[in-house]
């Protein structure tokens, strides 16, 4: 990552890194000493025309959500620059995720039902003030070590497409989510399962509130018949250390990494610029910022009022901005020729890649031959995934019982189509007489589905 010491901006970097579709996260200690996230962008998204800038201006309006009392939102610290590397830098850790959870076993009921509604309130409260999240999925997820569950990367994924997501969007995520959730707990709870189902339709027919409601109403069908964090909290300080959470009334920004005049070196802030307006933001019905001659303003209107403000100061002429980004431009007009072309083909297949839905899993079936097998035989067992049809990649590994052997595979799949075969050649050598079992496990996207197969061979 060519980072001097390992470290960006005053943020030490840690081992343990994760690939999303956005870039590289990485577990982060934070100047002051606390547990952060820190998030390199792919070079090519965030080098694409117009991406930098909407991704300045989604953190920027997370910043006055969250100051203004929202809860659900991992706080954003900053948004540097190091040469040609843009880094997103979390005021509070970003695993584990719910996906991690996941891929470690099945979820505890009340956990889940727990993330759920502290999810749907978020959404909720996004939606009052305006915005949407645009992506709500396992990997989005962020369990705290006390249970909490916030939100991560709102408004990323519509940054680096160039599109505003309709909140019918969030609430489909969200019914995904559940859904999942429902799925792992269901051989050992089926009514808990039932319950998932029936708030998932409800989210995508009467909405996100009357989703929660449900599952609030009906927590009775919950094992101890509550709503609880406890396993959750337990199984997130066992998969992370760096599970951390705040105090869960109101969530706080990290004090800015650098001063807002000066560049550290090559690391420029892209946050802290001259001219920000120091007053009070507050959200809720009847709450204003500022007084208005002829109306007062919704509270969307004041979001995104202010961020058009500031993004006015950051590009002002002659500005210290401007000037990095001339001796920027300097830097990089030789290599601009090279990757024009590059350029150019990651636009359109990323543009095409942002019209449809994210890639999901929807189903996993294994086969293997029922005859039984001789000695020394090459068996071909079979894995059929069913997708919705979604371009991506997923990730998985095959599991045999007889020994500790595990294959692991990835698959890119395409836009309309929708089965893959994923096949394991598996050779049995030696006199014995045994039950033979291959398991496939879907590993992402998440939720994990996995199914298996048995065949006999005796020799």
């Amino acid at each position: 990552m060519n980072n001097p010491d390992h470290g960006i901006a005053g943020f030490r970097l840690t081992e343990h890194t994760w690939m999303t579709e956005l870039g590289n996260w990485i577990d982060a200690i934070s100047p002051d000493g606390r547990r952060a996230g820190a998030l390199l962008f792919d070079p090519k998204i965030v080098g694409l025309p117009g991406v930098r800038d909407r991704v300045v201006q989604a953190v920027m309006t997370d910043q006055r959500l969250v100051l203004a009392g929202l809860s659900g939102l991992i706080p954003v610290a900053d948004v540097v620059a190091a040469g040609e590397q843009v880094w997103l830098l979390t005021a509070q850790a970003v695993s584990p995720t719910l996906a991690d959870l996941l891929a470690a076993g099945p979820v505890d009921p009340g956990g889940a039902a727990s993330v759920l509604v502290e999810t749907a309130q978020t959404l909720l409260a996004l939606h009052s003030a305006g915005v949407t999240h645009g992506s709500v999925h396992p990997g989005t997820v962020v369990v705290t070590s006390e249970g909490v569950s916030l939100l991560s990367e709102r408004g990323l994924s519509d940054a680096i497409r160039a599109r505003v997501s309709p909140r019918e969007r969030d609430a489909a995520g969200w019914a995904s989510l559940a859904r999942g959730l429902g799925a792992s707990a269901g051989r050992q709870a089926p009514e808990v399962a039932a319950l998932f189902e029936r708030a998932a339709n409800t989210a995508g027919t009467l909405g996100l509130a009357a989703a929660r409601d449900l599952l609030v109403n009906e927590r009775g069908t919950l094992p101890g018949g509550r709503i609880s964090r406890d396993a959750l909290a337990a199984a997130a300080r066992g998969r992370s250390a760096f599970a951390q959470a705040p105090a869960y009334g109101r969530a706080s920004v990290a004090p800015p990494v650098l001063p807002p005049n000066r560049d550290e070196g090559d690391i420029v802030t892209l946050l802290h610029v001259p001219g920000r307006s120091a007053g009070p933001v507050q959200f809720g019905p009847g709450v204003g910022t500022q007084p208005q001659q002829n109306r007062q303003e919704t509270e969307a209107e004041r979001i995104w009022r202010a961020g058009r403000d500031e993004a006015a100061t950051m590009h002002r002429p002659g500005g210290r901005a401007d000037k990095v980004a001339r001796a920027r431009r300097r830097r990089t007009i030789l290599s601009a020729v090279v990757f024009a072309i590059v350029m150019a083909g990651a636009v359109l297949a990323w543009l095409k890649l942002g019209t449809g839905p994210d890639l999901a899993v929807t189903s996993v079936n294994v086969t293997a031959p029922k005859k039984t097998q001789g000695c020394d035989r090459a068996v071909v067992i079979t894995g059929t995934v069913v997708t919705n049809g979604a371009p991506g990649e997923i990730t998985y590994e095959w599991r045999k019982n007889l020994d500790k052997e595990v294959v692991k595979g990835t698959l890119r799949t395409q836009a309309d189509k929708t089965s893959y075969t994923v096949p394991l050649r598996w050779t049995l050598r030696g006199r014995s007489n045994v039950k033979a079992t291959a398991t496939l496990r879907i590993l992402t996207p998440g939720p994990v589905r996995s199914d298996k197969a048995t065949f006999s061979y005796k020799c």
